[in-house]
């Protein structure tokens, strides 16, 4: 068999095969490969910084409130009060000012006014929270509000980061759009007269 007509003796070699390198696209401006790599950098802000953020934000609610929990809860106590009065019950309202009475741990007999349910006789028990002055008060704040407010704070600084990043990433692009724009203008303000010498032949 003669190797005259053989494919792999005759015409040219075949192409060779190219590797296309990341990034070396002709057509790539700088500002491109400058937005490229920032959305990344970005990107890895969101990341790393998201549960940073919201872990570092919502552990120093939650300490703070912590703090709080615990001077309220040693400053204020609770008692049971006895109404001195009847309470109406022909109101709209959930609960109305009604005035109280109770005896403090030294024996002292303390008066006030705290809201109680409609309808209420005269001498009912209701539980109230004084302070060490003996004037009515709230509830203390409880390691559930504390966890509440943790959770909240974390997710606020989460959502603030990523609304943060994406409007630098916005703000970025706007910038980089305008450059372009610019420089398409200027180089259409070279290239144009060309195009429109050929026309006119």
């Amino acid at each position: 068999m003669s190797a005259r007509g053989s494919p792999y003796t005759s015409g040219p070699p075949p192409p060779r095969k190219h590797h296309v390198v990341a990034g070396a696209n002709p057509l790539r401006r700088r500002s491109d490969r400058f937005e490229s790599w920032f959305r990344r950098f970005l990107m890895l802000i969101l990341i790393v910084g998201v549960p940073l953020a919201a872990a570092g934000a919502g552990l120093a609610a939650y300490e703070s409130t912590m703090r709080t929990v615990h001077v309220q809860t040693a400053q204020r106590h609770e008692v049971t009060a006895r109404l001195t009065s009847s309470v109406a019950g022909d109101s709209g309202a959930a609960r109305q000012p009604a005035q109280v009475r109770w005896t403090e741990r030294n024996g002292t007999v303390m008066t006030g006014t705290t809201l109680v349910k409609p309808g209420m006789p005269e001498g009912a028990t209701v539980k109230i929270w004084v302070d060490r002055d003996g004037t009515i008060t709230v509830p203390p704040a409880t390691a559930t509000t504390a966890w509440s407010n943790g959770c909240f704070m974390g997710g606020m600084a989460a959502i603030g980061l990523v609304v943060g990043v994406y409007g630098v990433r916005a703000g970025a692009g706007r910038v980089l759009d305008r450059r372009r724009f610019a420089q398409w203008d200027a180089e259409w303000d070279l290239v144009e007269p060309q195009w429109s010498a050929r026309f006119r032949r």
